[in-house]
């Protein structure tokens, strides 16, 4: 089948770009990202080659969790502007050929939740079974022993009705009762509201968690915890995540999705790669995109990553769409992780593996996470943990657009600091510079979006060793080889029984780009080439 006979869909071959809204453009001096802002800067989203903008949570909120905590399903948080302004930013995005998609978080409410409050009032409560209550046990202790990704036990006491009610997050985050039909047709309509007005797409919220263990067995201890991880490592999430009726769930979700056209469910999954791959569902009618976070969760080895690349190649169901993320709000940013170098490298990474890419907003101009001082931490997973730190404000900080007066994103104070370097680092300063880490991810965009090979094309592995990864990604009569250096050290492409010839055309150090090269390279530290094969 040749490229022009198959279709590929806006999600399978465009990039997704991720919003923190709190932190991208500050419209109206209060210090916080907000609608208008993004609707400011989406001329900056097309020109950099975005095809789909994902935000973070707008919904109204008591912010415990920032946003994560939703009060109304239907609204927009008056900190981020009105529905009138969604409804301008959602035509402004569509105007501009480009897609939007909303974050859906429907394992957890905010407990001022009109649903919670209710179900909160008493035992009797016609919602009473939305959320997981339990009596204590005998002895008067808690149902079992599940603990909270924020820290703490997973369950609350609520005194008033002498139950106790589950949150595997904040108190503040109680879960629904996914086994409840109720609960599952009250969800489903908030994804057909907003599928109504046009939204063309959702990120799902720990799509894992929707569903508990009927029988409330306890977890068991991990035996690899160690004193210097989150203390919900403590156990193995075996009971209270991941269970078989949640593909049913996510099957419902995906059904809703697909009665509109052109829609995509993806899911926020942190699974090894066997149990991520059963949430594309039986027939591919699972999530579009189980989120794919193995760039972001092994060490910065190549022997190690070229293997997680094959195996993930080699576990997608048939007609599986790969994606791959580097970046998002809750993990340190891959300038932090690598270094500036190897982000460079790291980008080309993403831009040139099989499947849809996901960039981190600032990610693009090699934004690091910032230090925040004790007294301006926000993140309850930093408060909560103070020792440990685990606090995600670092990787949130404002977007960095210019040399003005904090970095162009708010004429008033930053909800959290920016870096002391933003003058230099900055959307501005990057945009024209030919060397800068902008200009980089613009060419490979550009060029990944020209040539179908680096698109849609096929991914094979050719060579690793304990400095660099090699694999083509061909298309019909196009290959392009791509030669990745992950250390700071030279390093020599030799592969037995691998003859080729071909020009750079476009490397991290572009002084090499048009340089022919043929069967041994030798590359410089912290390189990768993108190579044209004759």
């Amino acid at each position: 089948m040749t490229h022009q006979e198959q279709q590929y869909l806006w999600w399978q071959d465009g990039i997704i770009y991720q919003v923190y809204p709190r932190s991208f453009q500050d419209s109206n001096g209060d210090g916080v990202g907000d609608l208008q802002g993004i609707i400011k800067r989406l001329d900056y989203l097309k020109w950099l080659g975005i095809k789909a903008v994902w935000l973070s949570p707008i919904y109204p909120s008591p912010m415990a969790d920032f946003g994560y905590d939703i009060s109304d399903y239907r609204g927009i948080h008056p900190l981020f502007g009105s529905m009138d302004d969604f409804d301008t930013l959602l035509q402004e995005v569509h105007q501009r050929g480009m897609k939007l998609i909303l974050d859906l978080v429907p394992n957890h409410t905010s407990d001022q939740h009109p649903w919670f409050l209710e179900s909160r009032s008493s035992r009797d409560n016609p919602k009473r079974d939305w959320y997981i209550w339990e009596d204590p046990q005998e002895d008067g202790t808690e149902p079992n022993n599940w603990l909270s990704v924020f820290g703490g036990s997973g369950w609350e006491w609520d005194e008033k009705t002498q139950q106790y009610y589950y949150h595997a997050f904040l108190k503040e985050q109680p879960d629904l009762n996914w086994r409840n039909p109720e609960v599952q047709e009250a969800m489903l309509d908030v994804m057909r509201f907003w599928l109504d007005k046009g939204v063309d797409g959702f990120r799902v919220d720990v799509m894992w968690h929707m569903i508990k263990d009927k029988q409330l067995r306890d977890n068991p201890t991990n035996p690899e915890y160690q004193p210097h991880m989150s203390t919900y490592d403590k156990l193995l999430p075996a009971y209270s995540t991941d269970q078989p009726e949640v593909h049913d769930i996510v099957r419902m979700m995906r059904e809703v999705t697909d009665s509109y056209a052109e829609r995509v469910m993806i899911g926020e999954i942190y699974l090894p790669i066997q149990k991520l791959m059963t949430y594309y569902g039986i027939n591919n009618k699972g999530a579009h995109l189980p989120f794919n976070f193995l760039l972001l969760k092994h060490s910065w080895d190549s022997k190690e990553i070229s293997a997680a690349i094959d195996q993930y190649e080699g576990a997608l169901p048939p007609n599986g769409w790969p994606n791959w993320v580097l970046g998002n709000h809750d993990n340190p940013r891959i300038t932090s992780r690598v270094g500036q170098a190897q982000a460079r490298v790291a980008a080309m990474l993403l831009l040139t593996l099989r499947g849809t890419p996901t960039i981190y907003y600032g990610d693009e101009i090699g934004m690091r996470d910032v230090p925040i001082p004790p007294d301006q931490v926000q993140d309850p997973q930093g408060l909560n943990m103070p020792d440990l730190n685990l606090s995600r404000d670092p990787e949130r900080t404002p977007m960095q657009w210019s040399d003005a007066e904090n970095a162009g994103f708010s004429t008033g104070t930053p909800w959290l600091p920016l870096p002391v370097n933003y003058k230099r680092e900055n959307v501005e300063a990057q945009k024209d510079a030919p060397y800068s880490m902008l200009t980089l991810h613009h060419r490979l965009i550009t060029l990944r979006q020209q040539e179908p090979a680096l698109n849609i094309g096929k991914y094979a592995p050719i060579f690793s060793d304990n400095q660099m990864l090699a694999y083509t990604r061909q298309h019909e009569n196009t290959c392009f080889l791509i030669l990745l250096n992950l250390t700071h050290k030279p390093c020599y492409f030799k592969p037995p029984h691998y003859k080729f010839t071909g020009t750079i055309e476009l490397a991290t150090t572009t002084d090499l780009e048009g340089s022919r090269i043929s069967d041994i390279v030798s590359m410089g530290g912290d390189e990768g080439y993108i190579i044209r094969l004759d």
